[in-house]
């Protein structure tokens, strides 16, 4: 029980720091995607987005290559700590897959705010930074935290890319897909993947719940203002 444990707060820690990283990257995205409109956009959203319809292997392979120890970027990283084939890679490995899920929900939340409003603001000369934080923010508040919440549970979830990046180390990088995928190959590991399993469906139900829950007062709050 106490390898489950540990794989269960693993995945907890990856999950949770890859969507804390993607929280100001995909809300900014999101919100540029929705309000501006500049050269190279429809290029910009495609790469975002491309990780959605990607196989998570091919994602885990240009991240090896970016990133690995003799990657484009990775060599730089290196001098100073080591990044493939540890916990961090698991975390980028989720960041990147579950990215395009929360700028998509933060481009329909800042689409449904009226931009009337923003423009109310402009003629009473606030500055852009304080439109976004005081009315554009506040109103896509709950779509915001919604699509923060299912990108949680993708990047809990996450296996191609992890396994490409991160590979399967036990007690470094072995998360609850890729523990599942290692005891179904062990004599005798039926009941730890029963143990996982459960969590993971128990993860992916209240993440699912929470997120409806959050998107119905979205609407109602959009409702409530017309």
């Amino acid at each position: 029980m106490g390898n489950q444990v540990q794989v269960i707060l693993l995945s907890l820690k990856v999950a949770g720091i890859a969507t804390l990283i993607n929280l100001p990257v995909g809300t900014y995205l999101g919100w540029m995607f929705s309000r501006k409109n500049f050269f190279g956009k429809s290029l910009l959203d495609g790469l975002v987005n491309i990780p959605l319809v990607l196989p998570p292997v091919v994602t885990g392979y240009f991240l090896l290559i970016l990133l690995g120890p003799t990657g484009y970027v990775g060599q730089f990283f290196n001098q100073w700590f080591e990044f493939a084939f540890t916990w961090k890679a698991a975390v980028a490995a989720s960041a990147v897959v579950s990215l395009p899920l929360l700028v998509r929900a933060v481009h329909v939340a800042v689409d449904s705010v009226d931009y009337k409003l923003e423009e109310c603001a402009r003629m009473l000369r606030a500055n852009e930074w304080h439109i976004f934080f005081r009315i554009t923010l506040p109103l896509a508040a709950n779509g915001i935290i919604a699509g923060s919440v299912l990108a949680f549970a993708r990047g809990l979830g996450e296996f191609g890319a992890t396994i490409i990046f991160a590979t399967n180390i036990v007690g470094k990088t072995q998360t609850i897909p890729l523990a599942i995928f290692t005891y179904l190959n062990q004599p005798e590991g039926e009941p730890k993947v029963q143990i996982l399993v459960v969590v993971s469906i128990l993860f992916s139900y209240f993440s699912i719940l929470i997120n409806e829950m959050l998107l119905r007062r979205f609407r109602k709050q959009n409702l409530s203002r017309l």
